[in-house]
């Protein structure tokens, strides 16, 4: 057989998006040039690796064999870099990672932070949704990944980094932005606006309010946290969602945390990976500098407090 690494590469990209276009995009190549990068790879191994029915892609019994070869290469490979880098330094170093959406609204300015610090590191950032990062997770794709649940069917390490607060909002005008001590039966009286399954914050919300046989009225089902939000300031009904997205409505005034018994509910961001996993020298790096970072970040979501009873603890990481 004669065949590439850049064939494997590029045959991995095109079986875990089962689209030509997509992995054209994520490598910086053309589509022809994919294709051709796969066609030269069947010729060479003699079989098919992927048949199509009707407008979609699938991978062949000889595809799904060779894509599992492909990554275990690719793994090894990743192992020899962060060898080398360990041997290096930091210089040259390369960080993927992927986060959650909700994440995303404090990680930029984290990475910014980060980059400045260490302009020779090459940052990859994916923001995805729940479902994506388990599967990175599985296939071992990414260094880290940034999520507010860790799975509990795979064998991952997790570490705490940081609080992650859910607090219930409302527009300003609502009758109950200037309740205190709002019961939780009060809320049954109310709509919420609601993520969509599978949601870390849907699946927290719906836990947390069964255990309390509170059951809510739920309006649209929303596809972001951006959506919910407009949603709510538009009068739509109440919205659950974690603190870190709403720091620039509170100080606009345009959306208020409600004074909730038991609120808010306080889960945590875990940085993840695959136990077992040897990290190499820059996300080491990259760890240490996310448990030291994200204090001086919650110190600075103190200066839009929560009501009195739903203060954020403060304190150090520690594992689950």
């Amino acid at each position: 057989m004669h065949l590439t690494l850049r064939q494997l590469k590029v045959f991995e990209s095109v079986a875990r998006h089962l689209n030509y276009t997509r992995a054209a995009e994520e490598l910086f190549l053309t589509q022809p040039a994919v294709s051709m990068q796969v066609k030269q790879l069947e010729e060479s191994l003699g079989v098919a690796l992927f048949e199509q029915l009707g407008k979609r892609i699938h991978l062949t019994e000889a595809g799904q064999e060779v894509l599992a070869y492909a990554r275990t290469v690719t793994q090894q490979l990743d192992e020899l870099e962060s060898v080398l880098n360990r041997i290096k330094g930091l210089s040259g170093g390369r960080l993927r990672i992927s986060v959650a959406t909700t994440a995303n609204y404090f990680i930029p300015t984290l990475l910014g932070t980060f980059s400045r610090r260490y302009p020779e590191v090459t940052v990859s950032l994916d923001v995805t949704n729940r479902e994506a990062l388990l599967q990175q997770l599985s296939e071992n794709t990414v260094d880290l990944v940034i999520m507010g649940q860790p799975p509990s069917g795979l064998d991952v390490e997790a570490e705490v980094f940081m609080e992650n607060p859910l607090v219930v909002v409302a527009p300003p005008e609502h009758p109950l932005a200037r309740q205190k001590k709002i019961p939780l039966k009060r809320l049954q009286e109310e709509v919420f606006l609601v993520r969509e399954p599978g949601s870390g914050t849907r699946v927290a919300m719906e836990r947390f309010f069964a255990e309390r046989e509170i059951h809510l009225k739920t309006g649209m089902e929303v596809g972001s946290n951006e959506a919910i939000k407009q949603s709510v300031q538009a009068g739509l009904g109440l919205g659950l969602l974690s603190r870190a997205t709403i720091e620039q409505e509170l100080e606009l005034k345009r959306l208020t945390v409600l004074d909730v018994a038991e609120f808010p509910i306080m889960r945590h961001w875990y940085l993840v990976h695959r136990r077992g996993k040897r990290l190499s020298a820059v996300v080491e790096v990259f760890k240490e500098f996310m448990l030291k970072e994200t204090r001086a970040l919650l110190l600075k979501q103190t200066q839009n407090p929560l009501p009195p009873d739903q203060k954020i603890k403060k304190g150090g990481s520690r594992r689950p």
